[in-house]
């Protein structure tokens, strides 16, 4: 791959020549294997070992269809879903692969007894499949997730409807946390030109993911005004969310772990912000089996103290389980509680009697369509949103930042150079760089 990393490193390879390289018919991935789907079994789960997990080995290419993209990554990201593929949570992804692998020919390819991961990108496009018009060799690219065949009539209003919507990487094979890719070629957006490779990997997945939960009509729909609690409001998600609410006129109440996360959203320029643990909400008994009502009324004091006696209009829920009776407790009258992820726990619980009789509405998002992605990308692109990274691994290095991303020790988003050598390459645009760049320092906590 040495002569493909070079061409790109070059930065002035003409696209002929991008189009005339040779691409080798094995390359570096980060995979997980279906013989090991059961290795963590009985194990609990914050106990589960990323770093047994995931294989930095050598695979075979896969052949190019139609409306798809070989694309050379310089570098990728962490994100939940692949930790949940590598400790084979909450179930081994390889059924995602075999159910896939049985709708064509085509994705057959997809069926294999490794999955190599990855639902971030940015790199280069190698070369196209029959049908695609819009993308050539040498584009310098991102990838969002969604992954749809959209041969069903579900999907052409919002394309998170297609019957047959997958998530790239996590539901699909030969995902970004490898030196090449497979996509659709409708998962492709320009790379912002004043990023860094792995400036550029970063947002892909969460940024869509926030923009469509909390500012698309298919989610928050929020507007001008608008008090916003953000759960993990640091994290690589909930960064992104607290950047739309000050982005779009809202005010958002950010929720963090500790004073370290508090001083990053700070910076950010939030000013109400919660510290759970010196406030040590309490909102499950010891057990886990109850909820307590008065550490909800705690905590709505606590948000009408910092808003000036106001409620929520908007809850940013992905934890899930542990936080979502609170949240539904929070919520003014009328108000929306658009949830994901439910990182913490899928069985969520919570007082009907607060949001039947008071008008609530709980909104379910997940990922983005292809829509939405242009415009999160287009906003980074533009200077108004910037990534939240906050620290970078080497491929070879991958099982120790999805551990670190498993066990919640990230600030912002965790990225992986792929094909890039180092940290700091691919910015084209330096002038812009210049005039954002405090902001985009600011953004990743340094």
């Amino acid at each position: 791959m040495q002569h493909i990393r070079d061409a790109i490193l070059a930065g002035d390879t003409p696209a002929e020549d991008f189009a005339a390289l040779e691409i080798p018919d094995h390359y570096t991935a980060a995979t997980v294997h279906k013989d090991e789907a059961q290795m963590f079994e009985g194990v609990p789960s914050k106990e589960k070992d990323p770093r047994q997990s995931l294989h930095v080995e050598d695979i075979a290419l896969p052949e190019l269809g139609p409306g798809e993209a070989l694309v050379a990554v310089m570098a990728s990201a962490i994100n939940y879903n692949t930790v949940w593929t590598s400790i084979f949570e909450p179930v081994s992804t390889f059924g995602f692969l075999e159910r896939y692998g049985r709708l064509s020919e085509l994705t057959k390819r997809h069926d294999l007894p490794y999955h190599a991961v990855g639902s971030d990108l940015s790199g280069v496009v190698l070369r196209t499949g029959p049908g695609v018009t819009k993308w050539k060799p040498g584009q310098e690219v991102v990838a969002h997730c969604l992954s749809v065949e959209l041969e069903s009539s579900d999907g052409h209003d919002d394309t998170m409807m297609d019957p047959e919507q997958r998530i790239w990487g996590f539901e699909t094979n030969f995902g970004g946390l490898a030196e090449v890719a497979l996509v659709k070629a409708n998962q492709l957006m320009p790379k912002p030109d004043h990023l860094t490779w792995e400036e550029a990997a970063s947002p892909g997945l969460v940024n869509s993911t926030a923009y469509r939960q909390l500012v698309s009509r298919n989610g928050g729909n929020m507007k001008q005004g608008d008090n916003v609690l953000i759960w993990g409001a640091s994290g690589g998600l909930g960064g992104f969310a607290t950047q739309y609410a000050l982005n779009g006129g809202a005010t958002p109440v950010c929720v963090v772990s500790n004073e370290e996360k508090a001083d990053i959203v700070r910076s950010m320029g939030a000013e109400l912000v919660i510290n759970r643990s010196e406030e040590d909400y309490q909102f499950w008994n010891p057990e886990g089996t109850a909820q307590n009502p008065r550490e909800w009324k705690r905590f709505g004091k606590k948000i009408r103290e910092l808003t000036g006696g106001e409620d929520i209009d908007i809850v940013f829920e992905h934890p899930g389980r542990e936080t979502f009776g609170a949240s539904v407790y929070v919520t003014r009258k009328g108000g929306t509680i658009t949830t994901c992820a439910s990182t913490s726990g899928y069985m969520h619980e919570y007082d009907n009697r607060y949001l039947w009789m008071n008008l609530k509405r709980i909104i379910s998002s997940h990922f983005a369509n292809y829509r939405e992605s242009w415009e999160a990308n287009r906003l980074v692109a533009k200077g108004k949103i910037h990534p939240t990274l906050s620290r970078t691994y080497t491929l070879s290095e991958v099982g120790q930042a999805a551990l670190d991303v498993h066990h919640n020790k990230h600030q912002g988003k965790v990225g992986v150079l792929a094909l890039a050598p180092e940290e700091g390459l691919g910015v084209r645009d330096e002038q812009f760089r210049a005039e954002h760049l405090d902001a985009i320092n600011r953004f990743r906590g340094v």
